[in-house]
């Protein structure tokens, strides 16, 4: 294991797990001397300024390419060529000598953009952008990384100068201009003002526990990380086996429990199951020093001890999503190490066991980065949702930068606020030991696959997880890519059943039957099967119309006993007792 980690994971011989870690060591021992001290608090003020990434890493990957495109002449005659060959193109289509062929391209859909000499344009940024993207790519020499972050940041590029995010080259924005005669214009700049100066207003849409959030329920438990929620029955009798829901905690917890009609939480219950949420702490400066072991064991273990008291039950059924599975799958397989049978089953929703292929944000994860984020995070304790947003708002520019901006300012629109968009602005922080821990020995070195993350003295491996494994990816994910998803099939040394549905990491978990245009696929491998990679997997698995949610279910009836009476909610007294009602006090909290 590297130097600079032990100081967080490694414990010592004579403790059970690493003592607390002062605010500042976060990665050996920096701030030494007033000197570092400066260090540090410069690298937050880059940060602030880069949207907190790291110049370094920029400037590496475009060395790397610089110096190999300079000594590639053969490359530089192709591309040479190819601009020629786009200019004798530009001209031809301006003169109207041949048709202008505009692209296949959302922000080029309308008929308008048909008409000259709009079509020319959308004809000129369309072979631009892949001139651009040939430009980066295909060098030869230039490393898998860094050939792919140019390629990403020639993307942002050419986005950010399409001819649509310009009012006066966008037909669309000017046939509405003169239709209103000018009103969207100022209407545009009312919305720029508010939004300047007041929070977005889809904060007033919806009320988390009345419109969100609002299956009936009661906190059972909560310690200084967690509540635990357990929600009442619908039904005459359950399963013995109790759900246990750990979310993300990089968000709230009610994506799972968002409207009544697309609730997670509701369908479970409704079938029948007992079903128990964590709701996790908004981490303030107090909670720095919480570590990715206090979240497993504060979170994950005293959230189980608490559902097999309340409920009697000897087995339980886990289901994590996101961060919250990559952290199950973590005390899964302490458990499974440790003879700790109580799963029946453990369910993971996009989240990811091995990060060497964790899609676009892989880009933005070096040493380099790491660290600007941890002086970042050296002042305040935290990392906040809004210094989390700018990395995710790059991963998608078209869609969460450039179209609300054409809606809002320039067509002077607003789009309908819905729910999964009040979830998406109700952010959370990540505390500084926890982020760091997660970014360098998840991301960075990927020690959870590779057998060096540590749970109690010794290192706990994926292989150790005894309780057969339902596993979902999502189409287009770019949080956790479905083929890094799949990648758990390498690791389990158990049954896994693995469901691939559309829509991305948030939307396709929000899938409820009747659920307009989805659609999934699902596939079983035996624990002595023989591996299939992804591509096999796609490949010889057919799609199904409709909702993956009653696969879940089905599947989780096969390993669920004889249906018993509701189990009582809470205990009558004692730590376990029901308090408020759900969706309680943690999930309020800004």
């Amino acid at each position: 294991m590297p130097g600079h980690i032990t100081q967080i994971v490694r414990k010592p011989d004579n403790q059970d797990r690493p003592p607390p870690v002062a605010a500042a060591v976060l990665r050996d021992s920096f701030t030494k001397t007033p000197f570092e001290a400066l260090d540090r608090h410069t690298h937050t003020h880059v940060a602030q300024a880069t949207l907190g990434l790291a110049p370094s890493m920029m400037g590496e990957a475009w060395m790397d390419w610089a110096v190999h495109m300079a000594t590639s002449p053969g490359k530089q005659m192709t591309m040479a060529q190819q601009a020629l060959a786009d200019v004798q193109t530009f001209w031809m289509s301006s003169l109207g000598l041949e048709p202008a062929a505009v692209p296949d391209d959302r922000r080029f859909a309308s008929d308008r953009w048909q008409t000259w000499p709009f079509n020319v344009m959308a004809q000129a940024y369309q072979r631009n952008e892949t001139l651009w993207q040939n430009a980066m790519t295909g060098v030869h020499g230039v490393s898998p990384q860094h050939e792919n972050l140019m390629a990403f940041t020639a993307g942002l590029m050419s986005d950010a100068v399409a001819p649509s995010n310009f009012a006066l080259t966008n037909p669309d924005v000017l046939a509405a201009t003169l239709k209103a005669h000018g009103a969207n214009v100022l209407q545009g700049l009312r919305n720029l003002t508010h939004d300047a100066t007041h929070k977005d207003e889809a904060g007033t849409a919806f009320v988390v526990g009345r419109d969100l959030a609002a299956t009936p329920g009661k906190v059972v438990f909560h310690n200084d990380l967690i509540e635990l929620i357990q929600y009442g029955p619908t039904t005459a009798r359950v399963r013995p086996e109790p759900i246990l829901i750990v979310p993300a905690w990089i968000m709230k917890y009610y994506i799972l429990d968002l409207s009544p009609q697309n609730s997670l939480v509701k369908y479970l219950v409704d079938q029948g199951y007992t079903v128990f949420m964590v709701s996790w702490k908004n981490p303030d400066m107090a909670d720095r020093d919480r570590s990715m072991e206090d979240y497993r064991k504060l979170g994950v273990m005293a959230a189980l001890d608490a559902v097999t008291a309340i409920t009697g039950a000897p087995k339980v059924h886990a289901v994590g999503y996101c961060l919250g599975g990559t952290l199950l799958s973590i005390a899964a397989a302490a458990m499974g190490r440790d003879d700790d049978d109580r799963l029946a089953s453990v369910s993971l929703l996009a989240a990811q066991v091995d990060f060497t292929e964790a899609g676009p944000l892989k880009l933005f994860i070096n040493e380099a980065e790491v660290t600007l984020i941890e002086d970042m995070m050296e002042g305040q304790g935290f990392l906040t949702s809004d210094q989390m947003a700018g990395a995710f708002a790059l991963l998608h520019a078209r869609d969460l930068i450039w179209a609300p901006m054409i809606r809002d300012y320039m067509l002077g629109r607003r789009g309908d606020a819905f729910d999964l968009m009040f979830w998406n602005a109700d952010g959370t922080r990540m505390p500084a030991r926890m982020h760091a821990e997660y970014l360098r020995q998840l991301f960075l070195h990927n020690d959870l696959a590779e057998g060096r993350y540590h749970v109690g003295p010794k290192a706990i491996a994926l292989t150790d997880i005894n309780a057969p494994l339902f596993v979902v990816g999502t189409e287009d994910d770019h949080v956790a890519p479905w083929q890094s998803v799949y990648k758990l099939h390498l690791f389990a040394d158990t049954d896994v059943t693995f469901t691939l549905t559309s829509g991305g990491h948030n939307a396709g978990i929000v899938s409820e039957p009747g659920h307009h245009d989805r659609h999934f696929r699902t596939g079983h491998t035996a624990e002595k099967a023989a591996y299939r990679d992804a591509a096999t997997w796609l490949a010889e698995t057919a799609p199904q119309d409709g909702s993956w949610w009653p696969v879940l279910t089905d599947w989780l009836q096969a390993r669920s006993g004889p249906d018993v009476d509701p189990p009582p909610m809470g205990q009558a007294e004692g730590r376990y007792s029901a308090t408020a009602a759900a969706p309680g006090a943690y999930v309020m909290q800004a």
